[in-house]
């Protein structure tokens, strides 16, 4: 169809108001009518959504309303653990150390260099075995020329014994002669001189008696050349070697020749805290020893003896455990813990945290058969840390709350949780 062909009032009135630069703002009556619609359509969706939405919050506010209700009026949930009798002994577990039972070091009596070493570290030696020898050439020189002088002390004596002898019996002869044949003089010089060789010879002897001490003493000083274990024990340090310079003493400048000990048996030190001293004071308490790396088990032993003190500053008291240590399983200075089973003293035990601590006291809270709280004043026996011992104020099989919130009150029904059931029966308690 061509322009000039279309119907009067419509394409050619178009093209003519374009020609002429005007556009018509006239719309079609159809289109006002479609656009009504879908805003109608529009709203009424909007609406049914809200509304939708408006029910769905007010049913889910009144469920949690009723379960908030439920659960406010329903008895709070506890946990629960049964009391139960004390065991034959409690174990107190305590950080203890061992020592050998007897540590010595070892330094040289005399001044020489070592000639010869014969044992080194983790060697066992029995008491009197050789461990070093030492050279000592003043030593050496100062004995010899010791028993020279011996020598020519018994030499001297010998001599004197002669003068004596001759003054002896002249003095005898000029003594015994008629008076008359010799003056009084000449008995009283011959007497003099008697005494006087006497006197000589006494001297003699004594410088004897001086010169074979200094021997001895010379003699007893080699002894020490070589260089003996003081007893039955274990080589733990070697500090010389061949050729060495040793003096002897034990002074701070003074090197030592060798650390041994004996570690059998072996001393256990433990600090035992103020509240258990008492029932570890005396000896012959068994203790289990126990040292990390040796998992065979434990190591059995004895209190031998304790300081009967205790410490100021740490509140703690000394004790020894003696431990047979043939094998020399353990050596000294490892850390190890040590057991003792003390005899109990209240009548049933219950973890610490069924207890409360209140102005009162000491106080637990009982479920009683109608499953309703009761709070009961107990007497602590003794503190074993994750366990207490109470002396009074519940009895074996009574349900005690643990960890008790304050909020709940005497009297307050309370319902026993599932994880709880297996404590809150003592039959099954007791598997």
């Amino acid at each position: 169809m061509q322009p000039h062909d279309a119907p009067p009032g419509e394409f050619p009135d178009d093209i003519a108001r374009e020609e002429h630069g005007t556009v018509s703002t006239e719309f079609d009556s159809d289109t006002g009518r479609r656009l009504k619609r879908g805003a109608v359509i529009a709203a009424v969706i909007l609406l049914i959504g809200f509304v939708a939405v408006r029910v769905v919050r007010f049913f889910d506010e009144r469920g949690i309303a009723k379960a908030g209700e439920i659960a406010y009026s329903a008895p709070p949930p506890v946990d629960v653990v049964v009391a139960r009798p004390v065991s034959a002994g409690q174990d107190l577990v305590l950080p203890g150390q061992t020592a050998a039972w007897f540590e010595s070091t070892i330094y040289s009596r005399v001044n020489g260099y070592v000639a010869k070493w014969l044992v080194d570290i983790g060697d066992h030696v029995k008491k009197g075995q050789v461990l070093a020898i030492i050279e000592t050439p003043e030593l050496d020189a100062q004995l010899s020329a010791a028993r020279a002088q011996l020598k020519a002390s018994e030499a001297q004596v010998a001599a004197r014994a002669a003068e004596a002898e001759f003054a002896k019996s002249t003095n005898e002869r000029w003594r015994d002669s008629p008076k008359g044949v010799v003056s009084d003089q000449e008995r009283a010089e011959k007497k003099a001189d008697y005494e006087s060789a006497a006197a000589r010879l006494y001297a003699a002897d004594a410088q004897v008696t001086l010169d074979r001490a200094r021997v001895d003493q010379y003699n007893a000083l080699a002894e020490f050349k070589q260089v003996k274990a003081p007893f039955e024990g274990t080589i733990t340090e070697r500090k010389i070697d061949i050729g060495n310079l040793v003096n002897a003493g034990s002074a701070s400048t003074t090197t030592p020749l060798y650390r041994m000990s004996q570690t059998d048996p072996l001393r256990v030190f433990v600090d035992v805290p103020q509240n258990a001293a008492g029932e570890l004071m005396k000896a012959g308490i068994p203790a289990d020893i126990r040292a990390t790396g040796y998992p065979a088990g434990a190591f059995a032993g004895k209190i031998a003896r304790s300081a009967e003190a205790i410490n100021t500053q740490a509140r703690t008291m000394r004790v020894e455990v003696d431990m047979p240590n043939a094998n020399h399983a353990l050596v000294p200075g490892m850390y190890v813990t040590v057991a003792f089973r003390l005899q109990p003293k209240g009548s049933v035990e219950i973890p610490a945290a069924a207890l409360m601590f209140r102005p009162g006291g000491a106080q637990v809270a009982r479920v009683g058969a109608d499953g309703k709280i009761a709070f009961t004043s107990v007497t602590i026996a003794r503190d074993n840390g994750s366990m207490v011992e109470l002396a009074s104020g519940v009895n074996a099989g009574d349900r005690l709350v643990l960890n008790i919130s304050s909020q709940i009150a005497s009297g307050e029904a309370v319902q026993v949780n599932g994880s709880g059931a297996a404590a809150a029966n003592p039959s099954v308690a007791k598997h």
